[in-house]
């Protein structure tokens, strides 16, 4: 057991490490969210009704930021080591995920202490289930970036690649409108959407009104997701004529 999990835990302790000696990252990742739900809420006088879609975009842009880190691994010779050493791959692939999903939850939980400014009180039991919903919202999509970054050799393919998947996942989530009000294929994608049911399940555990799809419905397709993308994670590194990790 200890040669899986040590490989996992020292990755783990490895981007924690890195993300406390680039501490401008946590500047960009939340000032960035936070300007978009202020200007959208204030312009629409509605508060409360796009912070959780800002929650989870400050997650996506850690998400990303913390990915992009494969690529760099790649490129100084890490990923490489890493591949050719003893530990299982899945353990390797389980503390890379686990660490960036790690900073981008706890990034999430600094964007949550505005939560009074949009009107959303939290008590004590309540944000432990918060805080349980922002750690796998982290999860999958930190695994939806490991995917992406895996065969990517550019950062800025990387990026572009990105913004062309995630940012229209997250506009067609109920981060900027709800599933009732949408129409025609753009409510079809809406239901389609993985975010949409992360956004519905943050929404259900900050006791948010009339939520769509219900939490459990959410919950179970998160946490499918999430599972879904460690395997392709878990497949993709298992591969020996991986070309990327040379």
């Amino acid at each position: 057991m200890n040669s899986f999990f040590l490989p996992a835990a020292t990755l783990w302790q490895r981007e924690l490490i890195r993300f406390w000696r680039q501490k401008s990252r946590l500047l960009g990742v939340i000032a960035s969210p936070l300007v978009i739900w202020l200007l959208i809420g204030y312009g629409s006088n509605s508060l409360g009704r796009f912070f959780s879609g800002a929650l989870v975009l400050t997650v996506m842009f850690s998400a990303i930021f913390s990915t992009i880190s494969i690529i760099e691994d790649r490129r100084e010779g890490f990923l490489l080591s890493m591949l050719v050493s003893p530990a299982p791959r899945s353990s390797l692939v389980l503390g890379k995920i686990l660490g960036a999903a790690t900073l981008a939850w706890i990034q999430g939980l600094i964007f949550l202490a505005f939560a009074p400014l949009a009107g959303v009180s939290i008590g004590a039991f309540e944000l432990l289930s918060v805080a349980g919903a922002i750690f796998l919202i982290s999860f999958t999509l930190t695994g939806l970036g490991f995917v992406i970054a895996w065969k990517m050799d550019s950062t800025a393919g990387f990026h572009a690649i990105m913004n062309m998947l995630l940012i229209p996942m997250w506009m067609v989530s109920g981060a900027l409108f709800p599933v009732s009000s949408a129409q025609g294929w753009v409510k079809a994608l809406m239901w389609v959407n993985p975010l949409t049911y992360s956004i519905s399940l943050l929404n259900h555990t900050l006791h948010m009104p009339d939520v769509t799809p219900g939490a459990v419905e959410s919950l179970v397709v998160t946490l499918a997701f999430g599972v879904g993308l460690l395997a392709a994670c878990s497949i993709l590194a298992a591969q020996k004529s991986s070309s990327s990790a040379a």
